[in-house]
């Protein structure tokens, strides 16, 4: 059964790996083929100009060339890329664009140079001149590839060995042996929690298999780094094995710490600096045959030297069997050093595909491990982890399958299940009969892990005490202000149209918007003094991680920007998340891997700010339970609050109805970045009025449950839809109230912004008072119905009056809504109207003159400001200059000129589309003709509206002689004009020798005149008398 489970296991791999190495193989063609090198440079896949400044032979006697920027370029440092040690890479002569040089590895990169070493078969046929120039672009990794491709047929050819056993587990072929008794034990680390000494014990006990299943912060390395030790005090040898040299590295450095004999393989440009001494070049360097070795390589790289300078050939081939002959000899004495290096260390520790046996392990017989130990299992493909498994007889598996999954290229390939790691497959197969899981976690506040801990893992972790309260305000010198005194923060950008990018040549997705709100959240925890190096920036997508780094490594330096996948295993004080989509079809595309979030989110310890378009998100279920858990127990923000410093130059007075509507924004309105602190709110119930469902005044009625109004931050419907479903909620509402006896109607705070700007203009629309009270979550909305108007009574003393109903004043940096904003005015505007109709006829009785009905007519024609009282308080005036510079300004005209309206650049009032031309408003409006009007001939003082003549700046004769029959026109008797537009005009002059312009239009045409007025600039006139 075993053996038909691991042929069929083995061929499905091997077609998966196939489709996995040809998408890769693909791409790399695509690069190559189809983008010029300058836009591969741009990607990160290319390195342009580069130079020889070294070369030296390395371990094995390997070629390794050291590359810098030619001396000519301005800059020697290397542009941003995406090479990392290990790589495989292509080396090209820059002046020849033909086939590669030469395949080497990637070693070592910095900020200036790149070091590559080349195979031996490259050493004599690769000459690399010194003033040349080449390039370097990253290839497929065949290694790895033909690693695992390797470890699967020795898999299908194992019958017999240490492993047979494990296999059969493995496979489902015999379950697992029951667990051996084992004595009390001490533990090298006295500090563990209940849960992992449970799983320590376990993984001791158990024969073949040992799952420890380790959630974000439960301590899972700890754990592992605990089984090794009791491992070694058993006297057993480990070999300890993960898919990255990052999660290698931190065991090494925790096991070093614990003074145990280790040895890392690899190659030292590959490991961080702290733990290059335990690497195998530095133990061997250390050895006895230390200074042989040396010696070697120096004759190897002197004879090299030498082959370069001589031309003849029989003395060339001398040097290389000389060359051959000292690499036979220092092959045969380092792989005796490194034997006695690996058998001398109770652990080594390599990568998966570093543990093959084509590399330094080839020495040790078969059997020589008894425990391979696999932390972040869950990460590697199952194909990699059998390069160690077939080592040892007992494996013990780390990691959480909750969290990110393999890297995989073809899509094809991860659907088919090679994405399915090894870890997720035994617990889906076994289940708690082989796993454990780690509870206590010691990262995260409780808010932040509760979320993750109940969607992902059952319920299951506990925040340590020690994390289960921390903020940012507790670190050192960091402020108490409301941004580090919350654990959860959403900012929504729900209707404000801060879209995507919608770029169809561009794979990544951007979001500009998103950008602007992220710096200034960076920027005000910066301010209240969090270390930029505190914070991370995380975003699933690589486009949007540019545009960030673009608008934020500038101004901090320290400041972490990356992808999701570059920080698992990571963690920070603080974490803001972007999750860029926002589009009106509602997809949430990359954002729907639930692990992906899962690990975003959990890499936060004191706070975790998200900003996201909840509309768009909230179409994914497991994003939604985000976004709600975020709207109970942390702060919820809307981009409003932030508008002014996202679009001040651009933002339109629209309602915010729809998608891509931000709102009102009152004109000369201002609005901070922010909100000035609050009271931070309790996790649990939003106090007295939230246990109570609503509080009630007397003579008002309180909104049950069944009229609580859904915030939009928890809907999943069409965007547009939403919005008009809680409008129709709220008349629906208003109405009943109106028709009842009841005098106040009170709104519950759980309404967003939107919401409340709904229920004001609603109000206002039926003459109610509505009143806005509190702050931030406690906001709500009061609706009262307005006393009726009193008998006049007399004047109050001297002083300001107040006659609406206050407006809380907001202290500090506290911003004014842009909604309520707008709202307050309408309000100040109707209290005006309403005293202006209480004093009419106080003021028409004992006034101290009749105006007379012709001067009322002729002031009525002026605009709609100049008709203010003349004891109007200062609000009013504000509030119908307002009104006034909303209207149109032609005089009989109220259209509305706030979406659509032309200013004009003379006058400068707004006119609306049917009289923004100043020929239309003209006759209309004789002052604005002033010097161009001529003194009114053959009529009587006061008769305005008499026949008139135009002066034109042509000479009277000439006027005379234009006068003609075919161009002669008269409406209703007064005089009439000819506009003539589109026609190119000819200079030309008057007959008082001033410039004007003239237009040829027929065999008789007179000149035409461009009238010169401050209202009508670029309309062309011919007038005359009737």
């Amino acid at each position: 059964m075993a053996a038909a489970a691991v042929e069929s296991f083995v061929a499905r791999q091997l077609d998966l790996l196939e489709l996995e190495r040809d998408a890769e193989v693909e791409e790399r063609r695509s690069w190559q083929e189809n983008i010029s090198l300058k836009e591969l440079q741009s990607r990160g896949v290319c390195l342009l100009k580069l130079q020889v400044s070294s070369q030296r032979t390395g371990l094995y006697g390997r070629l390794l060339v050291t590359f810098e920027p030619r001396r000519c370029v301005s800059s020697a440092v290397l542009p941003s890329n995406s090479f990392t040690s290990g790589d495989i890479v292509g080396l090209y002569d820059a002046a020849n664009e033909g086939s590669q040089l030469a395949t080497g590895i990637l070693t070592r990169i910095t900020q200036k140079s790149v070091s590559v070493a080349f195979d031996e078969s490259h050493d004599c046929q690769l000459s690399l001149d010194r003033e040349s120039s080449y390039r370097l672009l990253k290839l497929a990794n065949d290694v790895t590839y033909k690693r695992q491709k390797k470890a699967l047929i020795t898999l299908r050819k194992y019958h017999s060995g240490p492993a047979s056993s494990l296999i059969e587990v493995l496979f489902g072929a015999s379950a697992p042996s029951p667990a051996s008794e084992i004595g009390p034990l001490t533990f090298c680390n006295a500090s563990l929690d209940a849960s992992q000494k449970e799983a320590v014990k376990f993984a001791l006990s158990q024969k073949e298999l040992a799952v420890i299943h380790g959630p974000p912060g439960t301590g899972k390395t700890t754990t592992v780094v605990e089984v090794i030790l009791q491992v070694v005090k058993q006297g057993l040898k480990v070999l300890c094995c993960a898919p990255s040299n990052i999660a290698v590295d931190n065991l090494v450095e925790r096991l070093a710490q614990c003074k145990q004999r280790i040895l890392r393989l690899g190659h030292p440009a590959r490991l961080l600096e702290s733990i290059q001494q335990h690497s195998l070049d530095a133990v061997l360097a250390r050895s006895d045959n230390a200074q042989i070795v040396a010696d070697i390589r120096k004759d190897i790289d002197q004879v090299f030297v030498k082959n370069k300078k001589i031309q003849e050939k029989q003395e060339k081939s001398n040097f290389r069997s000389e060359i051959k002959l000292l690499r036979k000899e220092l092959k045969e004495r380092e792989e005796a050093a490194m034997l006695e290096s690996l058998t001398s260390a109770d652990v080594v520790l390599a990568t998966n595909t570093g543990a093959s046996p084509d590399g330094p392990l080839k020495l040790l017989p078969d059997g020589y491990f008894d425990v391979v130990v696999i932390d972040e299992c869950a990460q590697a493909l199952e194909a990699s982890c059998w390069i160690p498994l077939l080592k040892a007889r007992k494996c013990v598996l780390a990691g959480d399958h909750k969290q990110l999954p393999p890297t995989i290229v073809s899509h094809k390939a991860a659907l088919a299940g090679l994405s399915l790691s090894l870890m997720e497959r035994l617990d889906q197969e076994y289940g708690a009969r082989v796993v454990r899981t780690l509870t206590v976690q010691y990262r995260m506040h409780q808010a932040i892990m509760q979320w993750a801990s109940e969607a992902l893992y059952a319920g299951q972790l506990t925040a340590h005490p020690s994390v289960a309260g921390h903020l940012l305000r507790d670190l050192p010198g960091v402020a108490a202000t409301e941004e580090t005194g919350v654990p959860l923060l959403l900012v929504d950008t729900a209707g404000c149209g801060l879209f995507e990018l919608e770029e169809e040549d561009e794979q990544s997705k951007g979001n500009p918007g998103e950008v602007r709100l992220v710096a200034l959240h960076v920027q005000a925890l910066v301010d209240a003094g969090v270390c930029a190096s505190d914070i991370a920036v995380i975003t699933p997508y690589n486009l949007q991680v540019d545009l960030l780094r673009q608008s934020l490594a500038h101004r901090h330096p320290e400041l972490e920007i990356k992808s999701v996948d570059g920080f698992q295993g990571r963690e920070k004080e603080a974490v803001i998340l972007s999750f860029v989509r926002s589009n009106r079809k509602g997809e949430v595309g990359f954002l729907a891997e639930d692990r992906r979030i899962n690990v975003a989110v959990t890499r936060a310890r004191r706070h975790v700010a998200v900003v996201c378009d909840s509309r768009t998100v909230n179409n994914h279920a497991f994003l939604k339970t985000l976004l709600d858990y975020c709207t109970v127990h942390g702060e919820v923000r809307t981009a409003f609050e932030y508008l002014d410093d996202i679009v001040p130059e651009n933002y339109s007075h629209e309602s915010s109805q729809g998608p891509g509507q931000a709102g009102v924004k009152s004109r000369g309105s201002a609005v901070p970045a922010r909100k000035a602190p609050r009271s931070r709110q309790q996790e649990g119930p939003r106090g007295a009025r939230a246990a109570a469902g609503l509080g009630q005044k007397p003579g008002g009625r309180a909104l049950g449950s069944e009229a609580r109004c859904q915030p939009s931050l928890n809907g999943g419907s069409p965007e547009g839809a939403e919005s008009r479903d809680s409008a129709d909620h709220f008349r629906a509402l208003i109405a009943d109230f109106m028709a009842s006896e009841e005098t106040q109607l009170e709104f519950p705070a759980s309404l967003n912004s939107h919401d409340r700007m709904q229920v004001h203009q609603i109000a206002e629309e039926h003459g109610l008072r509505h009143d806005s009270t509190g702050e931030g979550r406690k906001r709500f909305i009061t609706v009262s119905k307005r006393v009726p108007a009193s008998p006049p009574v007399p004047p109050p003393p001297p002083g300001p009056v107040q006659t609406e109903p206050p407006v809380q004043e907001q202290s500090g940096r506290d911003p004014l809504d842009l909604k309520a904003l707008h709202l307050e005015r309408l309000q100040r505007e109707r209290s005006g109207q309403e005293r202006r109709a209480k004093d009419g006829p106080q003021a028409a009785g004992s006034g101290p003159r009749k105006v007379p009905e012709k001067k009322k007519k002729k002031d009525g024609k002026g605009h709609a400001a100049m008709n203010l009282p003349a004891q109007e308080d200062f609000d009013a005036l504000v509030s119908a200059a307002i009104k006034a510079d909303n209207t149109c300004g032609f005089a009989k005209c109220t259209a509305s000129v706030v979406t659509l309206g032309q200013l004009c650049l003379h006058c400068g009032r707004r006119y609306c589309l049917s009289h923004h031309l100043p020929e239309v408003r003209g006759p209309s409006r004789p002052r604005q003709w002033g010097g161009r009007r001529a003194p009114l001939q053959g009529s009587e003082p006061g008769h305005t509206r008499s026949r008139w003549k135009r002066q034109l700046v042509v000479s009277s004769a000439s006027l005379k002689a234009d006068v003609d029959s075919r161009f002669v026109l008269s409406v209703s008797g007064h005089k009439s004009m000819a506009v003539v537009s589109g026609l190119e005009p000819t200079p030309g002059r008057g007959s008082a020798g001033k410039e004007s312009s003239t237009l040829a239009v027929g065999p008789r045409t007179g000149p035409w005149t461009q009238p010169r007025g401050p209202s009508c600039r670029g309309s062309w006139i011919r007038s005359w008398a009737s």
